[in-house]
């Protein structure tokens, strides 16, 4: 049986990346461990004004590298330790520099860079799942960016473990990590809104 909406799959089951291949859903979903997580049918003006800004500031900075960026909806599949996937997500923007983790499909492996944006409905996500899934998974960096409270939460894998760093803030700059010269006002993010 074809399965072309979210009523049809039980959410108390556990599914991997070949069952979501075949399923022809209306609603955007991600595998978080093999659950099933329901995206947020359109993110909000504020969040695509948001996230342009970024990507305006990553595209000038990553056009002449070896580095690729993409933003949702985008498939990043993250396998397991046994090399079955059972995570798939769309980060709002992913950076990956090693390319050999392309293919038609999308990204198989940890971006080394992840942005994700909050939403309305997506904080926990944000927060929790997705925190744990990329510092499991080995992203290098991965910022959060709260657009009620205007600030950048960036956070860095050291040892296999994500440590937060001081938030950025109206007035201050953000400064990558990863990427040392990937700098910017956080202002630049939030402007225009």
């Amino acid at each position: 049986m074809e399965i072309t909406s979210l009523s049809q799959l039980d959410l108390n089951k556990s599914y991997t990346y070949a069952d979501y291949l075949l399923w022809r859903l209306k609603e955007r979903v991600e595998l978080f461990k093999g659950k099933v997580f329901k995206m947020i049918p359109a993110p909000a003006r504020i969040h695509q004004d948001i996230l342009r800004n970024i990507n305006r500031k990553f595209d000038v900075f990553f056009h002449n590298q070896a580095c690729k960026i993409y933003f949702a909806p985008f498939d990043v599949r993250l396998p397991n330790k046994d090399g079955e996937v059972r995570t798939v997500v769309q980060p709002d923007l992913c950076v990956i520099c090693d390319l050999t983790k392309l293919d038609d499909k999308g990204c198989i492996g940890a971006p080394d860079f992840i942005v994700e944006i909050l939403s309305l409905g997506n904080t926990k996500k944000e927060m929790d799942y997705k925190f744990s899934i990329y510092e499991e998974a080995g992203v290098l960096e991965y910022w959060i960016v709260h657009p009620t409270d205007k600030n950048v939460q960036p956070f860095v894998l050291r040892d296999g473990i994500f440590i937060g760093l001081k938030p950025a803030t109206e007035g201050e700059t953000i400064t990558s990590e990863a990427f040392p010269e990937l700098s910017f006002e956080v202002d630049e993010i939030f402007v225009n809104l």
